[in-house]
């Protein structure tokens, strides 16, 4: 059962930080990539291994933006989670979240 951000994780998922990056402009880009976070944590909080074409698909975005949401799942003001990779073979990766229990 896919448990919501909220439920998981309390009010981290209710206001998120703002991102980081030499192009990030909050005005612009802090709707977008929030909304973008929740979907991908949304999608992976399940623990299945995913490609970042299929998260991308899922979540309607960019596997480039996919994979920039995982990092920022990985830092400590988005939560620290354990994201898991691996490769698949031919320059392909797979992802999935941990939570530590």
């Amino acid at each position: 059962m896919k448990e919501s951000l909220h439920e998981v994780h309390g009010p981290l998922f209710d206001t998120l930080p703002h991102p980081d990056g030499k192009t990030y402009e909050p005005g612009r880009d802090y709707v977008r990539l929030s909304g973008q976070n929740k979907k991908v944590f949304g999608l992976i909080v399940d623990g299945r291994w995913r490609t970042l074409r299929e998260i991308a698909d899922a979540v309607e975005g960019s596997e480039t933006g996919v994979s920039a949401r995982l990092r920022d799942l990985r830092k400590a003001k988005f939560g620290g989670y354990r994201v898991e990779s691996e490769s698949v073979g031919g320059g392909v990766w797979r992802y999935r979240l941990v939570l530590l229990t």
